[in-house]
């Protein structure tokens, strides 16, 4: 193995670690919201740290490595995909870190027949599940994984737009909770926002694997 193909495994090793991380800060903000645990919520934010220095990292590897090693062809697909990733990662854990920001400034939980109706569980599962695919195509190499987190957006983005529904309906029921219920339908927007991002890194994974590029296509031809 050449230097440069072992230095981009360790960059794809970093990727994976820092995917893993942002997972288990939706997970941690999830039982946070769900369970009303405020300890949960702070962990969340102090381990906030760890996920931006890992875009620090990764930023700086993709940067020397283009600097030192000059790339082409597939390797050159992989630092531009793997920089792109970096940052879409990042960004989800700023989602995760804003949804724990909300239960701290709550004063007392929500209804859960209301979190129960907005199906947020599924919504948190979905986005974690579309990460875990995400990281099987950037392991193996495969983007077939990648494929498939476009139907997850679907069904995501079909969350969303009922729970907004539900959330408007209850402001209007309860305008005393306006706050706290808007609160919630940032919530239901940023777990969508994940699903975006979910679905950038995988067409710059098929990018990267199959030279293929999928930006502004129409989700049923990906």
């Amino acid at each position: 193995m050449i230097h440069l193909e072992h230095v981009l495994q360790n960059l794809k090793k970093d990727l994976q670690d820092m995917a893993n991380l942002v997972q288990t800060q939706l997970t941690r903000s999830r039982d946070a919201l769900l369970h009303f645990d405020k300890s949960i919520a702070n962990q969340v934010l102090h381990t906030e740290k760890r996920v931006n220095a890992y875009e620090l990292k990764i930023d700086s590897l993709c940067e020397n490595i283009v600097a030192l090693y000059n790339p082409v062809a597939q390797d050159m697909r992989a630092v531009f995909a793997y920089y792109k990733i970096n940052s879409h990662l990042e960004r989800m854990g700023d989602y995760a870190k804003n949804i724990a920001n909300n239960v701290l400034e709550l004063e007392v939980g929500y209804d859960e027949q209301l979190l129960e109706d907005l199906d947020i569980l599924s919504m948190f599962e979905i986005a974690n599940e579309m990460i875990t695919e995400n990281i099987v195509a950037l392991i193996s190499g495969n983007p077939q994984s990648a494929h498939h987190v476009f139907e997850m957006d679907m069904a995501l983005n079909a969350l969303h737009d009922n729970g907004i529904e539900i959330v408007v309906a209850a402001i209007k029921k309860d305008t005393e909770q306006t706050r706290a219920l808007l609160d919630l339908a940032s919530t239901v927007r940023r777990l969508e926002r994940v699903g975006d991002y979910n679905t950038n890194i995988a067409e710059e994974l098929i990018f990267c694997f199959e030279a293929k590029v999928l930006k502004h296509q129409d989700s049923s031809n990906k």
